[in-house]
């Protein structure tokens, strides 16, 4: 059995620095139960890996609160005793949330809920005000840490992918014309581009608000590549639908040693037929398209 390795990451530090900050600015306040786990949940929820994910969540807990919060004062005016209001509750708040996107948990307003309707001696909206602002403050606090100290980039990651697909096409190149007339297929190169696609995506929602210049500089470059990647695809995918390679012309022979790419295939192109054109044209058009897509890396 393999052993996993323990492994702790730059966003669980930053969510555990983020808990202590939020429960300390909390204490002033009176550092019930109920504030801690507000705040904590509040932190723990805007510590997203992209500055989006961390909007969407401070917007789903926002609802959160204000959805049993409500719940809780209006329940807890009725003529019902407190398992009645919260069975009431609970249902009407997990009924509205099938509603909404999956994104929506019900458990934090059914938590809140519970706390307003169980607790006779409280006043009810002086509570719902206070958990609400425990709520914020653990928000604000998470989103500060996550934006603002080591935010996430993964531009690296979006390099090295880009440069993997490199090195797949001149292995899907060498393998087309080792002169053994069986044709490689482009599964490896899709591969490359759906994990390129994902960390543009990734890259896309992370708003690094110090360097946003840069980064909106950096995702063109990025797309550009991602384009010129799905187009050079397109052109392999017409090969590798060949049933044999046609014979290299001199000038792609050159380019392909040029790029470091080993040709076996010994045929020589003493006349041209039409498999021998097609097959021509395409890698030109591949092999222009990793110039172009190497240079738009390297600006």
């Amino acid at each position: 059995m393999k052993r996993r390795k323990i492994h702790v990451g730059l966003r669980t530090v930053k969510t555990a620095v983020a808990i202590i900050i939020a429960m300390v600015l909390v204490e002033p306040y009176g550092a019930t139960s109920s504030r801690l786990i507000l705040a904590m949940l509040g932190a723990m929820a805007a510590v997203q890996p992209t500055f989006k994910e961390s909007l969407e969540a401070c917007a789903t807990q926002t609802v959160g609160v204000l959805v049993g919060v409500a719940a809780g004062v209006l329940l807890v005016e009725l003529p019902t005793g407190p398992l009645t209001s919260v069975l009431l509750g609970i249902i009407f708040i997990i009924t509205v949330y099938n509603l909404l996107p999956s994104a929506f948990s019900p458990s934090l307003p059914c938590f809140i809920l519970v706390m307003v309707c169980t607790d006779a001696e409280m006043a009810p909206f002086a509570f719902a005000l206070g958990r609400i602002w425990d709520t914020a403050i653990g928000l604000a606090v998470g989103m500060a840490v996550n934006t603002l100290v080591f935010p996430y980039d993964n531009s690296r990651q979006m390099r090295a992918t880009a440069e993997g697909l490199d090195k797949d096409l001149l292995l899907f190149l060498e393998e087309m014309f080792d002169g053994d007339g069986c044709l490689p297929d482009a599964d490896a190169m899709n591969g490359r581009i759906s994990s390129l696609a994902s960390q543009l995506s990734v890259f896309a929602n992370q708003r690094l608000l110090l360097h946003l210049r840069r980064q909106k500089r950096t995702l063109e470059r990025y797309r550009a590549c991602e384009h010129k990647a799905r187009e050079l695809v397109c052109h392999l995918e017409v090969l590798s639908q060949l049933d044999r390679p046609g014979r290299l012309s001199l000038e792609n022979r050159r380019r392909l040693a040029a790029c470091g790419a080993r040709v076996t295939d010994a045929r020589e192109l003493d006349s041209v037929m039409e498999k021998d054109v097609v097959t021509n044209f395409h890698v030109s058009k591949i092999l222009t398209l990793r110039r172009e897509l190497l240079e738009t890396l390297s600006d």
